[in-house]
């Protein structure tokens, strides 16, 4: 195998083990919300994956909550999973 081929699988199997693991923070992520906000579904929390404000705004809508301690909450969990929103 000649270098550029050998770096593109090197290169690729990094990005799919990126893939992998920002999928696996998503995950527990997203149960930590369904957790914290019991109104939430799945569907709910997938529609704004990545999408914090968007977020936010569900949660607050569903529960009533104020809008500073959903902020609070919400990076609290993120930061324990280590989520990043896109």
């Amino acid at each position: 195998m000649n270098d550029t081929t050998e770096q593109d699988t090197q290169h690729d199997a990094l990005r799919d083990a990126r893939n992998q693991q920002a999928e696996g923070q998503w995950q527990q992520f997203s149960g930590r919300l369904q957790e914290a906000w019991g109104a939430l579904t799945n569907s709910d929390v997938d529609r704004y994956e990545g999408q914090r404000e968007q977020l936010i705004g569900a949660i607050q809508e569903k529960t009533g909550e104020a809008r500073e301690a959903i902020v609070r909450s919400v990076d609290d969990l993120a930061r324990e999973v280590r989520y990043r929103f896109g």
